[in-house]
């Protein structure tokens, strides 16, 4: 049985090479290539995919948000995560989106080949050691609100921005960002925006 597969990755090179690299296979087929989030979900319908392979950082919507897209529309459609970054946070983020699978860019070639077969049965792909530090790592303290708060930030957002994109007044943006400050023993707001990125929270 063949296993229809969507490549996400803004990346063209990338993109062609994981593409590539599942056309050797006989049992996979790559039958949708997008470069954004936002084209994932449709492109998934239409392409009738079973298994989604999306990089974390997409422009438009980033990956996890399109891997928890997917599992609430079309739950039938397993999802494979690619990041080259391995931070035990991003990894809890990642479970939490109900993704399926796990896997750093740097996995060797053959691992994203059975990391597509072994979440297309129906089972969690995720690395070894990254679980197991993933395990022992303390949760994020800071709320799913403060979260959104400091990714605007980090986006290089102004108070005012960021309060009309949260739909918030620049008083309450004020106080999550002193709170997030406070939860995380920063020095100051990018001293919160460094150690939230370190620790794969945002």
């Amino acid at each position: 049985m063949v296993i229809r597969v969507l490549v996400a990755e803004d990346m063209h090179i990338v993109r062609g090479a994981l593409v590539a690299l599942l056309r050797l296979e006989p049992d996979i087929e790559v039958v949708s290539e997008v470069a954004s989030g936002d084209e994932i979900l449709s492109a998934a319908r239409i392409s009738r995919t079973q298994v989604a392979v999306i990089d974390i950082d997409l422009p438009g919507k980033d990956g996890l948000t399109a891997a928890t897209e997917l599992h609430e529309q079309l739950p039938e459609v397993r999802t494979l995560i690619l990041t080259s970054l391995g931070r035990p946070g991003t990894l809890r983020r990642a479970l939490a989106a109900k993704v399926s699978g796990f896997l750093l860019k740097d996995a060797p070639a053959e691992k994203l080949a059975n990391a597509v077969r072994g979440v297309a049965a129906g089972r969690r792909m995720v690395d070894g050691d990254l679980a197991l530090a993933a395990w022992d790592t303390v949760e994020c303290p800071l709320t799913p609100r403060e979260i959104d708060v400091l990714r605007l930030t980090a986006e290089g957002r102004d108070t005012l921005e960021v309060a009309a994109k949260a739909f918030l007044s620049t008083g309450t943006v004020r106080n999550y960002l002193t709170t997030i400050v406070s939860k995380l023993n920063a020095r100051n707001r990018v001293d919160a925006i460094r150690i939230a990125k370190e620790s794969g929270w945002i």
